[in-house]
């Protein structure tokens, strides 16, 4: 395993636990050369899943991709890097769960706004309005409202 710091290409592992579940292993690693420690995560490989696009599309499903969305939605917002990896690694499960091979970016999408509006809700609003593709202040209010009857 190749340090993040130094990149030299050997490391010792420190800890391993379970994680997600027991799905994937979480290892601390040190390395051997300059002693910097880090974390690695240890999956099964299974197959692939792929997305269908809104343009019919179809690419393979990116954990990353998600990841990404959420740290923009999220971003100066009070919800940590592993909250927003604990959402992903719920969408995937629930993906995953359905046992297709292939499923659409619209429900990934509705999954990962499910698990965002508990978590924050201005967070859930910026990825709403991306995902969604508010046209103009009426869809950002119905939403808004949707929120607030929830909350009741």
């Amino acid at each position: 395993m190749q340090c993040p710091k130094c990149h030299y290409n050997g490391s010792k592992v420190v800890d391993s636990r379970p994680a997600d579940e027991s799905r994937s292993i979480r290892r601390r690693r040190e390395c051997e050369k300059c002693a910097f420690r880090f974390t690695t995560f240890e999956r099964i490989e299974v197959t692939p899943l792929l997305v269908i696009k809104k343009n019919g599309a179809r690419e393979e499903f990116s954990r990353d991709k998600v990841l990404r969305g959420l740290i923009r939605s999220a971003e100066k917002r009070p919800v940590s890097m592993e909250q927003m990896e604990q959402v992903v690694d719920n969408v995937e499960n629930r993906i995953r769960n359905l046992g297709e091979n292939e499923v659409s970016t619209i429900l990934i999408g509705e999954f990962v706004m499910e698990d965002l509006v508990k978590l924050d809700e201005i967070s859930y609003i910026r990825f709403a309005s991306v995902y969604r593709q508010f046209k103009d202040m009426s869809v950002f209010l119905q939403e808004l409202q949707e929120i607030i009857e929830r909350d009741k």
